[in-house]
């Protein structure tokens, strides 16, 4: 277990060049090819069933390293629409015919369904691609995870998860903040779904795993995890548990508590509750240091904001929230295109280019995918035994509310 008096600086700064040794990405405008030799994509889509994701498939037209050559969704009507978006022709209702037809190196699964993740990501390394672009959340279960990681290992394929708040180049200003001592030390990160009509197990899945996967890039790999899930205030039971929206499997409750000890020595907190009143200002992170507060706003613009000061201690004086650029806490903004690799998935699909060419690990990868999803079952796992403490890795590998 961590120290738990929290980060000092050259714990952090240490942590946080090891995580960013990576993520020297390169314009998106810049050829990554030194041989000229363009990837082909293909898009995997299930119309009815998450469809195509969030943007995971059109991302591939705007990299000039890549050519997306086919699609395939089992709706005729969803597909041919697909072939229209995507200006091609070669589309097919089987996504294992057209991998085995149409053998393309890049495969962008994009179904938001998780509980297709799993198959499609086998069947993408078993077909020889070289990368994968995966919707989140990434799969339902440590048990699904762990099939899927040893499938990308053993045919050295490079998955990266479209967690993409990850590649956001303000993460190593906050580093850099933190390692400086900008907010003292650091001592506890907070987390928050968007506490919309999904509050609870739905939203700390759909959402909250974009939260878990920062938390984990701050505060290291968990280590032990203890949490609560309610129904109107009353722990869940059986009764509670029905078969989740979006595939995402057994779920319940519409509120959400869970504890996380981090291997960097912080430790880290998730909350969600249905219809909070926070109009989804709330879904992101906050790290909370002894000389201020980082706050961090999932896919807005800016992603960041400083509010410095003892937060523990009582003031008269409004303290001021600086919106943190990527030139740093207060500065303009530089870049003008940060929609485009962020919101738009540029920078992750670019990223996976290269660490195709470069034989490395995307920078949210398969190891990252599946850390977030046992954190989310780890929070089952404890709740099912009572709220106690469960460590990492977990020995259950299932969903433990099959068992509740």
């Amino acid at each position: 277990m961590g120290n738990r008096s929290g980060v000092d600086r050259r714990t952090f700064l240490a942590g946080a060049s090891a995580s960013f040794a990576v993520t020297g990405l390169a314009s998106l405008g810049e050829s990554a090819a030194a041989d000229g030799k363009t990837l082909t994509v293909a898009a995997i889509g299930h119309t009815g069933r998450g469809n195509f994701g969030h943007g995971l498939d059109t991302v591939w037209l705007h990299d000039s390293d890549t050519q997306v050559v086919a699609a395939a969704d089992p709706d005729e009507q969803g597909l041919a629409a697909e072939l229209k978006k995507l200006k091609i022709d070669r589309g097919f209702a089987d996504y294992r015919r057209m991998l085995a037809e149409v053998r393309p190196d890049i495969v962008a699964v994009c179904p938001r369904y998780a509980d297709q993740h799993r198959d499609m990501v086998v069947a993408c390394a078993e077909s020889g691609v070289k990368g994968i672009y995966i919707e989140k959340p990434f799969c339902r279960t440590p048990a699904e995870a762990d099939q899927m990681k040893a499938a990308c290992e053993k045919h050295n394929v490079k998955l990266a998860v479209a967690h993409r708040n990850r590649y956001h180049p303000t993460l190593k200003v906050i580093d850099q903040l933190i390692a400086d001592g900008g907010i003292g030390r650091l001592l506890e990160i907070r987390g928050r779904g968007k506490g919309d009509r999904r509050g609870g197990a739905e939203d700390f899945w759909v959402l909250g795993t974009h939260v878990l996967n920062l938390m984990a890039y701050f505060g290291g790999r968990p280590t032990s995890c203890s949490g609560v899930m309610l129904q109107d205030g009353r722990r869940i039971n059986r009764h509670d548990v029905n078969d989740g929206a979006e595939g995402l499997g057994p779920m319940g409750g519409n509120e959400l508590h869970a504890r996380y000890e981090m291997s960097r020595g912080v430790v880290g907190y998730f909350d969600s509750i249905a219809n909070d009143g926070t109009k989804n200002a709330g879904f992101g992170l906050q790290l909370v240091g002894s000389e201020g507060i980082v706050a961090i706003q999932c896919d807005k613009h800016p992603l960041a904001w400083l509010c410095p000061g003892n937060p523990f201690q009582p003031t008269t004086e409004p303290r001021p929230w600086i919106p943190i650029s990527t030139a740093g806490a207060g500065q303009p903004e530089p870049r003008n295109d940060l929609a485009e690799m962020v919101s738009h998935h540029g920078a992750p699909a670019h990223d996976l280019v290269m660490s195709i060419r470069e034989d490395r690990q995307p920078v949210c990868n398969v190891t990252e995918g599946a850390t977030t999803v046992e954190m989310v079952c780890a929070v089952f796992e404890s709740h099912r035994l009572g709220s106690q403490a469960v460590s990492f890795p977990l020995k259950e590998r299932e969903n433990s509310l099959r068992n509740l």
